[in-house]
Formats: structure tokens, sequence, C-alpha cells
């Protein structure tokens, strides 16, 4: 059984495209034309981030990228000499899992 669209059989025409309903809302919103409903705002249409989150759109702190450090192991990667420490990532795991926990219990 083969998974997937063949290349002889087109896409539907649902994935072709964007769907009507946001351009005819669009269209609208040029006209002048607001929805009774446009005016409210739903409680499960608010969005709030976490501290974590907006550090991360934020940019996170300064001196995060270590750009020579990136340079070291896509040079190591591409030589074949790159080593996986498995103990480093098993504690670094652990301590982001531990981290975690105590903010949500905390």
């Amino acid at each position: 059984m083969k998974i997937g669209h063949p290349a002889d059989k087109p896409l539907p025409a649902a994935a072709a495209g964007p769907p009507a309903a946001p351009a005819d809302a669009a269209a609208k919103a040029s006209a002048g034309v607001a929805s009774a409903g446009a005016a409210q705002v739903d409680a499960s249409a608010t969005v709030a981030l976490s501290s974590t989150a907006s550090t991360q759109l934020s940019g996170g702190t300064a001196g995060e990228f270590d750009a020579d450090k990136v340079a070291r192991i896509a040079a190591q990667l591409a030589d074949g000499s790159f080593k996986v420490n498995p103990e480093a990532i098993a504690d670094k795991l652990i301590a982001n899992a531990q981290e975690l926990l105590a903010k949500v219990q905390g």
C-alpha cells in the first residue's frame, strides 16, 4: 500500500489554496462592514505567553549564541569526528525536567 499522493493524481482542491471564509471576511472588513460579533473578543481567543516564551520572542538573553562553537561542531560533523556525550545529555535533560517540575509545583 502506498502512502501519499501519486504523481499522476492532483492534490485535492482544498489543499491548493486558502479557504474562502477569510477572504470573504477581509473583503467585508475592507468595505467597512462590521459584524456584530467582531467587536466582542471571545475569551478563548486570548493568548497569554509565559515568561520563557516572552524571553524567546524578544531574542533571549545576551551571550546565549556562540557562533564559534556552532562552527566547530559543524566542522566536526562534516569530518565525522563529532562525539556524542550521552552522560552530558542525560544530565541536562534531568536538570531541565527538575526545573520545569519546580516551576509547576512552586
